[in-house]
């Protein structure tokens, strides 16, 4: 073996290194839709604010030269779409699934009109922490190159998981979750409360559409979500209501996402490119395991239409 020839043990290094860039924005689009769904709603359109917020990331980082003004823009986009969605289902009459379809075509049909000029144009990329700065390999050094993002998606995943449990808001959002009369009776606003827990979800999801226009994988085009934004759905469902699992299924979501460019990268090129439909087998498989009359939905809010 060569020196710096990690042999067979660079199909797991490149899965970790993958797997924590591919994780991040389903971190982000999880941790937000969780959030929503925390509160009796549950949001489709994920995928058209997943979009929209990469679009509107990449074009504000273009037009002001400044990647966090693209974040910040992003995660506005998504908070004023999630006002929208919430805001569309607290009518009467209104179902969330078809709100939630309707708002993913509109977002998604919007940012590809307006996103049109940004096709082509450069943007500043995310920062990310060379942690792998003593490694000489250079396979392993990538690997442990962590946006900032991330890093920041953790630190998020502990205080929600500390918030849901040992704040007042967490307690509010908890009970409209489970009961829209409970929550009446001892004087809360349900409908007030799930706009701003779909709000929230939206924000959480623009930023995570910025994170794969500015970083991963680093522009603006019309196909750059793959369907990330439904699947975080299902993730959702796998993380059972739980920060924590939210984050842990983002990574598996991540290292599924990345084994065929893994096993590209050492040279297996005959049928590497059916594990690129491994995330979407792993979605498949929750939605059937979840889906089951005879599985009851543990730590999903009892007033989510998912449930009923």
């Amino acid at each position: 073996m060569m020196e710096g020839d990690l042999g067979l043990w660079a199909i797991p290094i490149a899965i970790l290194g993958g797997a924590i860039r591919v994780s991040t924005p389903f971190i982000y689009v999880a941790l937000g839709e969780m959030i929503t769904e925390r509160s009796g709603r549950i949001n489709l359109g994920l995928e058209g604010v997943l979009v929209m917020g990469a679009m509107s990331g990449y074009g504000i980082a273009v037009e002001t030269g400044s990647v966090w003004a693209g974040v910040l823009g992003a995660a506005l986009v998504g908070l004023c779409l999630g006002l929208m969605h919430g805001a569309l289902c607290s009518l009467s009459r209104v179902n969330d699934i078809a709100i939630g379809i309707a708002m993913m075509l509109f977002a998604i049909g919007l940012a590809y009109y307006l996103g049109k000029p940004y096709i082509q144009p450069p943007a500043p990329n995310l920062p990310d922490i060379p942690f792998g700065f003593w490694a000489t390999n250079p396979q392993l050094k990538a690997a442990l190159n962590v946006n900032i993002l991330f890093l920041i998606g953790i630190a998020l995943t502990a205080f929600l998981a500390w918030a849901l449990r040992h704040t007042r808001a967490g307690l509010a959002l908890r009970v409209v979750g489970d009961s829209t009369d409970a929550a009446r009776a001892i004087g809360l606003r349900p409908l007030r409360i799930r706009i701003f827990a779909t709000a929230f979800g939206g924000a959480m999801t623009g930023v995570g559409g910025a994170y794969l226009s500015l970083y991963y994988p680093g522009s603006w085009n019309e196909n750059i979500s793959s369907g990330q934004g439904l699947m975080a759905v299902a993730l959702v469902i796998f993380a059972r209501w739980n920060p924590w699992g939210c984050l842990g299924g983002a990574l598996l979501f991540g290292g599924a996402g990345a084994i065929g460019p893994a096993l590209q990268s050492v040279g297996f090129s005959q049928g590497y490119h059916l594990f690129y439909a491994a995330p979407y087998i792993l979605t498949l498989a929750i939605m059937i395991a979840t889906s089951s009359r005879n599985r009851r939905m543990t730590g999903a809010p009892a007033a989510l239409s998912l449930t009923k």
